[in-house]
């Protein structure tokens, strides 16, 4: 069975029972049952439009473990890479692929339908504009080999939810359910999970750099450094900054060897440690949180908040950034289908769930930092970002 694991706080204006959106949802529902409505939505050409639109949207959700299975096959073959050196036609990618050009064809023509690929002169094919980013950032390609995972866990969706945190995603992030991991974990499970953290960081530290300005502070410490690529990319982002790293420490092994080949070790210091057994280390003014609090339950996360807190000095601050959910004031302009990835993502992965911002605020608010700000940047699907200062004056 599962572990005890959090209930997500809903909107408030949700829990009202028989209200007007109620009873229009109802309506609407009704409405869109209706056979005669359908029928005539496709004689009408001014709703035929909304119709069919409907209709592909429900077919792409029946039909998307295919669709990740046509990226992960051509990911495997390294299709992307090697039509970003130039298009080719089916005859040169099978020779190149060893495979045979019937089935190797059902493959093209399915990553062209997706736009991973597209058609060239010549009968030739090359990278679609959804191709381009595959062959050009090794940490989408990372993450999509990495979720067949999660896929073979969610097999059975509800054996699953019965008993999600027993699969193989569990086990492949051990500090996530155990809380003496580093002491029982092989030294090569930290590795790949700390690879894998490492090469997929790309989108979520550009998203911190370009959003927050670091001038004002002289000392950051990065809790959950990982194998140190967003302290290192913040240091030359910002090259006054001394930065201080914690993490479990088979992981800060790892950072130490990566600081040391980019040159940094004069501006590093490593502090080996649990955030679950041990106080954080004093002395920066900046601490920041990069996609950690997802991954544990809301006790952890109040407990390391509170750590944080009184880390820092007066005045300091704390830069938390990681995926978020959807408010309920975005519901209302449509879906937001990534929720539903790392809803059941971090499912999978043990104790940790998806917050909003608003849910994050509130910890953060009870943990004690005050001037707590959810800051916009330009591509929140990778990562949002909120600040929330220690006050200057005491209790």
């Amino acid at each position: 069975m599962n572990q005890n694991l959090d209930l997500a706080t809903l909107p408030t204006s949700l829990k009202a029972g028989n209200s007007w959106h109620d009873r229009f949802s109802q309506w609407l529902e009704r409405l869109y049952a209706s056979p005669k409505l359908y029928s005539f939505s496709l004689t009408n050409p001014f709703t035929r439009w909304v119709t069919r639109r409907r209709t592909q949207k429900l077919f792409d959700l029946m039909a998307g473990f295919v669709h990740t299975q046509v990226m992960l096959g051509c990911i495997r073959l390294n299709l992307f890479k090697m039509l970003h050196q130039a298009p080719a036609d089916l005859k040169q990618i099978a020779q190149r692929v060893n495979m045979p050009e019937p089935v190797l064809q059902r493959l093209l023509l399915s990553a062209v339908s997706l736009g991973l690929l597209e058609y060239r002169s010549q009968s030739r094919f090359g990278l679609g504009p959804l191709g381009v980013p595959l062959a050009t950032h090794d940490g989408i390609a990372a993450m999509i080999e990495h979720n067949h995972l999660l896929y073979a866990d969610m097999q059975d969706p509800l054996g699953f939810l019965s008993n999600a945190w027993q699969g193989s995603m569990a086990a492949y992030w051990p500090y996530a359910h155990d809380a003496q991991a580093a002491t029982r974990a092989a030294q090569d499970k930290f590795s790949r999970y700390s690879d894998l953290m490492a090469a997929s960081q790309g989108f979520v530290v550009e998203e911190i750099l370009s959003t927050y300005f670091f001038g004002e502070h002289q000392c950051v410490l990065d809790v959950g450094a990982g194998k140190g690529r967003f302290a290192c990319d913040m240091a030359a982002h910002a090259p006054h900054l001394q930065v201080k790293l914690f993490d479990l420490p088979p992981v800060l092994e790892l950072a130490k060897n990566n600081v040391q080949q980019r040159g940094m070790s004069d501006r590093m210091s490593f502090y080996p440690g649990s955030f679950l057994h041990d106080e954080l280390p004093k002395g920066a003014d900046l601490v920041t949180l990069v996609r950690v609090a997802h991954d544990h339950p809301d006790d952890v996360v109040k407990q390391l908040l509170q750590k944080i807190h009184a880390a820092l000095p007066l005045g300091g601050v704390l830069l938390l950034a990681e995926p978020m959910a959807q408010t309920l004031s975005e519901s209302y302009s449509g879906p937001t289908q990534s929720d539903a990835y790392f809803h059941f993502y971090l499912l999978a992965m043990g104790a940790g769930r998806l917050r909003t911002p608003e849910e994050i605020m509130h910890l953060m608010a009870e943990a004690g930092f005050g001037q707590i700000e959810h800051l916009p940047n330009a591509m929140p699907i990778h990562a949002q970002l909120i600040v929330g200062r220690k006050s200057k004056c005491l209790p």
